[in-house]
């Protein structure tokens, strides 16, 4: 899996958010996107998610053939604070749901995403209780099991305390081998395993 950017912008209104990126995301490369809060790195994976279209340039995606935009959903995963759940769900229904549209990893079922959670005495429980740590635990591993060549993480440690950070990291491990992974951050916690970096701030 390939996505290439070509002279991409976004604005909003007459402000760029970024404009004049030419780069090119490869399948097992691990990437951060960087920058200060505010920089546009969230504004960049929508645009890489193909929820939002850029202002300029051309976004393309290739796995040994081309994909269009509208279809490119079916190969990410992604996971971030601002992405709603369904708060009436239960944790057993919200899994049930995820797993109706996407395919788990291979040898992997809905039982062990429950283990993988460490949450299986909440799993009749309504997200609504749900602290917003575990709403962030769940949505990471919805993300993770699911199999997808790439995965985007925006701001994937928020809500998480130390022992869910080391959490996380095990996912990552666990889950990341053969796939391309963008991750948008300015903690180096949340990209440390990353080997290509993206500063937002060189495209103003």
């Amino acid at each position: 899996m390939t996505i290439t950017l070509e002279d991409i912008g976004r604005r909003f209104n007459q402000e760029w958010i970024f404009k004049g990126i030419n780069y090119q995301f490869n399948s097992g490369g691990k990437y951060a996107i960087l920058g200060p809060n505010g920089s546009g790195k969230s504004t960049l994976l929508r645009v890489v998610l193909g929820n939002l279209s850029p202002s300029e340039g051309v976004i393309t995606y290739n796995n040994q053939k081309n994909i269009p935009v509208e279809r490119i959903y079916e190969s990410i995963s992604f996971a971030a604070p601002y992405l709603d759940l369904i708060e009436e769900f239960t944790l057993q229904e919200t899994i049930d749901f995820h797993f109706k549209f996407k395919a788990l990893q291979k040898g992997f079922d809905e039982e062990m995403v429950l283990e993988l959670l460490g949450l299986k005495k909440s799993q009749d429980k309504a997200l609504k209780h749900f602290s917003s740590g575990m709403k962030q635990r769940t949505k990471l591993v919805l993300a993770c099991c699911t199999d997808t060549p790439i995965l985007l993480l925006d701001e994937p440690t928020s809500n998480l305390d130390k022992q869910g950070v080391v959490w996380y990291h095990e996912l990552i491990a666990r889950f990341t081998a053969d796939r391309l992974v963008i991750v948008g951050s300015n903690q180096e916690a949340e990209y440390s395993f990353c080997n290509h970096f993206v500063q937002i701030t060189d495209y103003k």
